[in-house]
């Protein structure tokens, strides 16, 4: 092969996603200024022109770098004007040209290039070889994909000039700007025989797949026209056998549903498993309701929906302030849980326990919880559950059977990050049905309830997303491996403040709503909510103060629609009117100094309670008598108490022979009520004091603690419970063990400075404070 190269400079053209071979013709439209000024130089030079095309096809006005280095010198064979400005050319392909250097002058471009042309092509031995194969190649390709015309396979046929061959063959072939690039810039023939050996092999390989790939999609149509076609006639056969249940029809709408809801692959074997058993079974059999039954429940419990947690601290905090007034504890807990959940993207859900009195906002903090964090809520009392299949389900032999509470709540929320409240857990019990508290274990361990087990599912469920929230007024009586699990956070009562905050912010709005009054026809004043709070409850919580605002909703409704008043106050005399005399008396501390009477501070399951310890001494022969229903600890602490006394008669100035003399009766007021607890020691130990040396006890000091047969003074728990129920009492000090100055903090603000707390450790610290000198 004889290739002759000589340099010229003609006007250059740069193309975009098109390439032009040698021996072909192509029109090409023409719209940028420089290349309609190329074209009109071209006219002029013997009608020449350098076609290159660009590198990218976004380039508007492209440089040299912009170019590939080969193009194809063409000749101009016809122009004409379109309308939209643009001029279409007729081109035809002369051969190869290089550019050598690109001249860019404003508005004119040109390229010196180097022209390849061909002289004198010898076939060789090995061309003859390679024109066959890709001829043999091309011939199959053609057949195959149908791109080709039949009429260039047969002019191939007998074409004998190599470059002719491969530049017809490349230019026939749908093949990217690179592919083409390729091509073009091989010179030799022999090296573009080999690319299109290759392209032509690499096309057949894919063509081989979309054949492969097409039949595989016209099996799979084939199929489903065949499933079609047989349901349509089972369809038929139902309707003529008149069943009308349209089995086939719900089949395919369960299957459907089966596929789309999420299932872990286990379950999702399993489920269609049941399908088809059910798609097998006749109507009247006894077992196909059950297993409908059955994949209604798999199919309607969520698998794999979940809330999107809302991380905006700012707005969780607002949305925790706006519901509840005071726990501040308690919230700061749930905006802990969010910071973490906000930087790690992810956590387990924890386990809470908010336990305390009852009508504290327990319930409704949860629900609180749930609006902070963006997610679903479910709630579920477990008071008075004793069967352990209320929490782990039925088994599906059972005629009946359903899945467990757990597993229907899940089903309520619709979602698998819920918060799900567990309601009163210190309340189950057990008997013969089994023990339910053991069958939480598993739902509330972090680490195991991912893969909790319903017996009615029989499959494994995860759990491990779901905020667990349980509630509990007395956590003594949970199940210590139970409780072993939880976090707990106790919500003790409110002060005074709080409630009267409670009562105009949330209780006073819903109420007035609820009896369709506004504030314009009534109005309650602060001092009367006091007045109610004080007088007419006694609680921790604020339940029974809500009912005494019904009860003023309720008589200002009738005063109105009696149109007695156009508009009802509520002043502190307006309240003993429509609520009746007062219920309770504010401040239940003693009147006056009396001997052997000491007041102590208690803790109960309804919250802080003050208990007056009554000692009286009459001749006798030392009979020591416990009266009001006291528990067993509390008859240990008054003879822990009585044995104190005795060791240390002189030094308390106590008749060291009294337990000869005398009959000791230690009575607690209230009879009927049940009274224990390990913090009466130091109160009956003074009260006895003072009935054996004639001492009066302060009126105005109260006390808690229990003491040793040494007379040291035990720290207590329920410290801020007692301190309220003091200063519910109208006592101005209390005397709380020394080891409790870490819980000073948990007192709110307002009751330390009403009250002055003494901190003792011993039996004569109390006595220093709590007795007066004898008379």
């Amino acid at each position: 092969m004889d290739v002759q190269s000589n340099v010229q400079r003609v006007p250059l053209l740069p193309l975009r996603g098109v390439l032009i071979f040698p021996g072909v013709r192509m029109n090409l439209d023409i719209g940028r200024q420089k290349s309609l000024r190329a074209l009109d130089e071209a006219r002029k030079n013997d009608d020449l022109l350098f076609l290159a095309t660009q590198k990218e096809l976004t380039t508007e006005d492209p440089q040299e770098t912009d170019l590939y280095t080969i193009g194809t010198l063409v000749r101009i064979n016809h122009t004409s004007a379109l309308s939209n400005g643009t001029v279409r050319v007729q081109v035809e392909g002369l051969s190869r040209a290089e550019m050598i250097s690109f001249v860019d002058k404003g508005s004119k471009r040109f390229s010196e290039v180097r022209i390849h042309e061909t002289m004198t092509t010898v076939v060789t031995p090995q061309m003859e070889a390679m024109m066959r194969t890709v001829y043999t190649m091309y011939e199959q390709f053609a057949k195959q994909s149908r791109k080709a015309s039949q009429e260039t396979v047969i002019k191939l046929k007998e074409e004998r000039n190599p470059e002719v061959f491969a530049d017809t063959i490349a230019a026939s072939l749908t093949l990217n700007i690179a592919q083409k690039q390729s091509l073009l810039a091989a010179i030799d023939v022999t090296v573009r025989l080999q690319t299109l050996i290759d392209i032509l092999g690499n096309e057949q390989e894919v063509l081989a797949l979309e054949r492969k790939i097409g039949k595989q999609v016209k099996k799979a149509m084939d199929q489903t026209q065949k499933e079609y076609y047989l349901r349509e006639q089972m369809k038929v056969i139902q309707h003529e056998l008149g069943d009308r249940e349209g089995r086939a029809e719900e089949v395919v709408e369960l299957t459907e549903a089966i596929q789309t809801s999420g299932m872990p692959e286990l379950v999702l074997k399993k489920a269609l498993k049941e399908l088809k058993r059910y798609e097998r079974m006749p109507n009247n059999v006894g077992e196909a309701p059950m297993i409908r039954t059955y994949l209604d429940w798999l199919v309607q419990i969520p698998w794999k929906v979940e809330t999107e947690d809302r991380l905006n601290m700012t707005a969780a905090e607002a949305i925790l302030n706006e519901d509840h007034d005071g726990l501040e504890f308690v919230k700061e807990r749930v905006l802990e849980y969010l910071a973490v959940c906000a930087r790690t993207g992810s956590m387990k859900g924890p386990i809470l326990c908010l336990a305390g009195p009852p009508g504290v906002g327990k319930t409704s903090l949860a629900q609180s919880i749930a609006r902070s964090l963006g997610r679903e809520f479910v709630r579920i009392s477990l008071g008075g559950v004793r069967d352990e299949a209320e929490i782990r389900g039925h088994r599906r032999t059972y005629i009946g059977a359903m899945p467990g509470r757990l597993i229907q709540g899940m089903k309520k929320a619709g979602t698998i990050n819920p918060v799900f409240l567990l309601d009163e857990i210190d309340k189950m019990a057990q008997d013969f049905r089994g023990d339910p508290s053991a069958a939480l274990l598993e739902v509330l361990d972090p680490e195991q309830n991912d893969t909790f087990t319903d017996h009615y599912i029989e499959e494994p469920y995860d759990l491990s997303k779901v905020m667990f929230v349980t509630t509990a007024n007395n956590v003594g009586a949970i199940p210590r491996p139970l409780l072993d699990r939880m976090e707990v956070l106790y919500l003790s009562g409110y002060t005074e403040l709080e409630k009267c905050a409670i009562a105009r912010h949330h209780l006073l709005p819903k109420e007035m709503k609820a009896h369709g009054l506004s504030g314009k026809d009534f109005q309650v004043k602060d001092v009367s909510l006091i007045d109610v709070i004080r007088h007419y409850t006694r609680e921790a919580g604020v339940r029974q103060l809500q009912r005494q605002i019904a009860t003023l909703c309720r008589k200002a409704v009738k005063l109105l629609m009696a149109e007695e008043k156009k508009r009802v106050i509520i002043t502190k005399k307006m309240v003993e009117k429509l609520l009746g005399k007062p219920k309770f008396r504010y401040g239940e501390a003693e009147t006056t100094d009396q001997v052997g009477t000491a007041t102590g501070l208690a803790y109960t399951a309804s919250g802080g309670t003050t208990l007056s310890v009554e000692v009286s001494c009459a001749p006798g022969k030392g009979k020591l008598m416990l009266t009001g229903k006291l528990g067993e600890v509390m008859r240990e602490s008054a003879q822990a108490a009585f044995s104190y006394i005795r060791a240390h008669a002189k030094m308390l100035s106590v008749d060291p022979r009294f337990h000869e003399k005398q009959d000791i009766h230690i009575h607690i007021p209230e009879g009927a009520t049940p009274k224990d607890g390990p913090s009466a020691g130091i109160t009956m130990a003074t009260a006895l004091i003072s009935a054996l040396t004639g001492r009066p006890c302060r009126r105005e000091v109260g006390m808690t603690g229990e003491m040793t047969l040494r007379g040291h003074v035990l720290p207590i728990g329920g410290l801020k419970e007692k301190a309220l129920s003091a200063q519910r009492a109208g006592l101005t000090k209390i005397l709380i063990p020394r080891e409790n100055v870490r819980d000073i903090e948990d007192i709110p603000e307002s009751v330390r400075k009403s009250l002055e707390i003494v901190f003792v450790s011993h039996l004569d610290d109390v006595l220093k404070h709590a007795l007066k000198e004898g008379v």
